[in-house]
């Protein structure tokens, strides 16, 4: 069956009402996107921010009658027109692998291998993690998960412990077991990321050795290697925290730092961690840092 989606400048419009006129008035889907050129790079916890420019997608079956569709919308929102929108239609086809044709296995490091569900590596010596685009941040793709995992396949991780702070999809994590680490545990405040990194870790055969939690009260213990991968602003408010699960000479890395606040989050630390020299990498005009070092 074909598709159809109702595209919407939201302008002054509550997002929220348009949201829910849109799933009344039987859209299949509602997607948010930004219309502009205005990322969000760093929303507080608990804060779902929108852009300065925000445009509303809602899919509908082949054989919808959207006319009607724009008159009762615009009886439910009470309004006499409707922001510019525009109608498409998209021939049916398998949408939750259409990624494949952009995302494929990407090596990290000499022997990490990230593949799609249903693609393998050539190669004796590769240590994959299968993982798919899901409910939560990191594939690899980005140059902060990139860093990281990079830096994983540089460490000597056999029967060592790790605690991803931040942990998304749970990439890290299920890399760093599969890389030979003994346990580890991820967190992440967000529930739907701690849902995808419980379903990932089953999905690489690596449950049994990882814990995940929805808060960082919710952590004991020291481990041999601690990654935050998530933002400037965090690794500085939680610096104590994410420090204090640091074992005496454990491996730190910190990532989601732009080249310009890399200084700042070094300055935080300095009072635990003995630097290493930080690592950049370009992507799409910003520049990211990974900060990494040891415990004393």
């Amino acid at each position: 069956m074909d598709w159809r989606q109702f595209v919407m400048n939201l302008d002054a419009l509550d997002p929220t009402a348009v949201e829910n006129a849109f799933l009344h008035l039987g859209a299949a889907s509602v997607t948010l996107t930004d219309a502009g050129d205005d990322p969000v790079l760093e929303p507080g916890p608990g804060e779902t921010p929108l852009w300065s420019s925000t445009q509303i997608t809602g899919l509908f079956p082949g054989d919808a009658d959207l006319a009607a569709f724009v008159a009762a919308l615009r009886t439910e929102l009470g309004v006499d027109e409707l922001p510019d929108h525009r109608v498409e239609t998209l021939q049916d086809r398998a949408w939750e692998r259409e990624w494949l044709k952009d995302f494929g296995a990407m090596r990290f490091g000499q022997r990490l291998w990230i593949c799609p569900t249903g693609q393998e590596v050539e190669n004796e010596d590769a240590v994959i993690v299968h993982l798919d685009p899901g409910l939560a941040f990191g594939t690899g793709t980005h140059p902060t998960t990139a860093l990281c995992l990079e830096w994983l396949d540089g460490l000597c991780l056999e029967n060592r412990s790790m605690l991803d702070y931040g942990c998304g999809s749970g990439v890290l994590a299920i890399a760093a077991l599969k890389l030979g680490c003994a346990s580890a545990v991820g967190m992440d405040i967000d529930p739907q990321a701690v849902t995808a990194t419980r379903q990932n870790a089953e999905n690489n055969a690596v449950a049994a050795n990882l814990a995940v939690f929805g808060s960082a009260d919710a952590i004991s213990g020291q481990f041999d290697v601690v990654i935050a991968n998530i933002l400037a602003g965090p690794l500085v408010q939680f610096a104590d925290s994410i420090t204090s699960h640091l074992s005496k000479d454990g491996m730190l890395a910190l990532s989601g730092v732009l080249c310009e606040q890399a200084d700042e989050v070094l300055m935080t630390y300095e009072p635990w961690i003995d630097f290493e020299e930080p690592v950049f990498r370009e992507q799409d005009g910003q520049t990211w840092s990974r900060l990494t070092g040891r415990k004393r």
